[in-house]
């Protein structure tokens, strides 16, 4: 019996480590002998850079950096274990995680510090990136991140603008001649599921500004500043990022890799499952079992189950999905490979009881599962 354990995070409790670990504990009580391959997997944002660096053993470099709201912050980027790859998750130099709520401020926040993690990987001699852009507290359209890599943006007096996307319509002038020229001989493969334009009702500010804070008045404001910055960007690019799907992400960092990288944009769970070659260990497995803290009708979208489920059923091995909460919509992941999902709560409890028994219910949930699975595989068998 050979059992593929991969699942993403269960934000808040279990980081996907502990959670492939968890369900391993409740595999091994039900069956003590089973083969287990234990692949943690994350869909480009939080917790990406971790997963990419142990499935392949490499290592990972921690530096300062500047924040969202301009304090310094320990940041890292990861090496894979290839040693010529760098992997920058910007949540971890310009994320939501480094803001408290009460202080959440999309006009003030600057993507510098993530500029400056790919400024130091090309110091250390990169020049092949993968770039996970999810999870950001910024609406500034990369323009910080372009600033801690040379470009200038110079307002009416000749000065660099300040921090944030407040400051966006402050922009004059873009010199590009101190832009790092080493990008240019790189790589980039930027990790989003977002294809949000830049600007209007579906763009960053609209559809994103206010989980990072943002009141109706400055979606309105940001909207018009990233309108102004993408027109400012066009006359020196020719690229023209208002509509240009993916170009919102992250608050707009996703057209700044469009208008100034070199550049492949990928689905963030397809890039982790390329890497941690699932495709590959799924081979010869009787069952996957994937899950994550959430899983409801967004999971289709490119979450790490339906991802995972998708790569199991290209080899005909069915998938079980494990989760700390079950809503609605989701029968449309059972036309993709998945037979079951499966909440971990298994009687009513405070959400903080939930998350500080998170190892231990996962675990229990693991164990019924498949039980249940491997028990009614031999009945049907029996009885043919």
């Amino acid at each position: 019996m050979k059992i593929i354990i991969a699942p993403d995070s269960f934000k808040g409790s279990l980081t996907a480590i502990e959670a492939a670990q968890a369900i391993n504990n409740g595999v091994k009580k039900a069956f003590h002998d089973a083969e287990t391959v234990l692949l943690p997997v994350a869909d480009g944002g939080e917790g990406s850079m971790e997963t990419l660096v142990a499935a392949t053993d490499g290592n990972i470099k921690h530096l300062p950096a500047v924040g969202p709201l301009g304090n310094k912050v320990e940041a890292a980027y990861g090496v894979l274990g290839d040693g010529k790859t760098c992997v920058i998750e910007m949540a971890t130099a310009s994320g939501l995680n480094l803001v408290p709520e009460e202080k959440l401020s999309p006009l003030q926040a600057t993507t510098y510090g993530t500029g400056q993690l790919i400024k130091q990987a090309l110091d250390d001699g990169f020049s092949s990136f993968i770039i996970g852009i999810g999870g950001s507290a910024t609406n500034d359209g990369g323009a910080g991140m372009l600033q801690a890599l040379g470009l200038q943006l110079l307002n009416k007096n000749g000065k660099e603008i300040g921090y944030g996307g407040g400051e966006l319509n402050q922009i004059k002038q873009i010199n590009m001649s101190s832009f790092d020229k080493r990008i240019k001989d790189c790589n980039f493969i930027i990790a989003s599921d977002v294809q949000n334009p830049l600007i209007g009702a579906d763009g960053a500010s609209a559809i994103f500004g206010p989980q990072k804070g943002a009141t109706a008045e400055d979606v309105a404001l940001l909207d018009g500043n990233l309108t102004h910055w993408a027109d400012k960007v066009a006359e020196i690019t020719g690229i023209t990022l208002h509509g240009l799907p993916g170009a919102g992400a992250a608050g707009g960092i996703g057209g700044a890799f469009q208008a100034f990288f070199p550049y492949v944009m990928k689905r963030g769970i397809d890039v982790v499952l390329d890497y941690i070659k699932l495709d590959e260990k799924v081979m010869g497995a009787d069952l996957v079992i994937t899950g994550e803290g959430q899983v409801d009708s967004q999971t289709a979208s490119g979450k790490t189950p339906m991802g995972v489920a998708q790569a199991a059923k290209r080899r005909d091995v069915p998938t079980i999905i494990i989760a700390g909460a079950v809503g609605k919509g989701i029968e449309v992941l059972y036309d993709f490979g998945v037979i079951s999902a499966n909440s971990i709560i298994d009687r009513p409890m405070p959400l903080e009881e939930a998350i500080e028994r998170a190892a231990e219910l996962v675990e229990l949930s693991a164990e019924k599962v498949v039980r249940t699975y491997f028990y009614q595989k031999v009945n049907d068998r029996l009885n043919v």
